[in-house]
């Protein structure tokens, strides 16, 4: 008899936590209503093995789950106008972007892209054009910008962790890419991601006066209109062969729940329990 209620008791505390556990997730996922996923990808090839890189294989599939399942990619344009101006959003709204502007985003990405005629923005590097190997070369830009399917956007002019530098090498860095950029490609260029997504007060504000609208970084959320423009989160979509299509599905559709795990993730690591923080259940 005594086994029979601790055995109810246990089973009733187990009872209460997954009701508590359940209506947090719900709460999470009818709060984010009306924010935009926007998907971080870098690398697309089958080479690389590396925490950057996704392979062609599994981003045609991620792609076509986008395009069969009611996804409209949209610009960062396209989403800061409807947040600011009011312009109309489609139904299910994406963002894609890749950073960096490596060579397979010509070679492999783009062409995927076409097959499901899916929109996506690349952040470039302007000093890595045409200078190395691995990176597209100015004339594969021209090619994907004459498309309607590519938008190109600013990364800086050298990658560098804009938080770690001083304020006139940051200007420089902001300033002079969206420069060059506008006058190689013939558009307005309005938008960034920082490099390894690192800001801080000082950088939101100087990038507003360098003439961008708004600013991503790579912290796993999604993008809010109550949120600051300087500091939009993304979805990253990356991690070579651990990166399966569940993972990719699981961070699409339930970043709200996934999301305070991972804030609660770098809040262990920023504070040296690296051993505590792999405990965390991070998809």
């Amino acid at each position: 008899m005594f086994l029979r209620m601790v055995v109810k008791r246990i089973l009733l505390v187990f009872l209460v936590l997954f009701l508590l556990v359940l209506g947090v997730c719900v709460y999470l996922m009818l709060r984010a209503n009306g924010a935009v996923p926007v998907l971080n990808y870098h690398q697309i090839n089958d080479q690389a093995d590396n925490v950057l890189t996704v392979h062609p294989k599994q981003f045609d599939r991620q792609m076509k789950y986008l395009a069969e399942n009611g996804y409209h990619a949209i610009t960062p344009k396209e989403l800061l106008d409807a947040w600011q101006g009011g312009a109309p959003l489609p139904e299910k709204p994406v963002v894609i972007t890749l950073d960096d502007g490596y060579a397979d985003n010509y070679e492999n990405a783009f062409p995927i892209l076409q097959k499901y005629n899916l929109k996506a923005t690349i952040f470039l590097v302007p000093n890595f054009l045409s200078t190395y190997p691995n990176y597209m070369t100015w004339e594969q830009v021209k090619e994907m910008n004459g498309s309607d399917l590519i938008d190109f956007e600013s990364h800086t002019m050298n990658h560098v962790e804009l938080n770690k530098i001083r304020p006139d090498e940051r200007w420089k860095e902001l300033k002079d890419s969206k420069t060059i950029l506008e006058q190689r490609l013939g558009k307005s260029i309005d938008f960034i991601a920082y490099p390894c997504g690192s800001f801080d007060e000082a950088l939101e504000q100087m990038t507003k006066e360098a003439g961008y609208r708004a600013a991503f970084t790579v912290h796993l959320g999604l993008a809010n209109k109550a949120e600051n423009p300087y500091i939009l989160d993304r979805i990253p979509i990356f991690g070579s062969n651990t990166h399966t299509f569940l993972r990719f599905k699981t961070r699409l559709i339930f970043t709200p729940i996934v999301a305070p795990l991972d804030h609660f993730y770098r809040a262990l690591i920023a504070n040296g329990h690296n051993i505590l923080a792999r405990l965390v259940p991070l998809p």
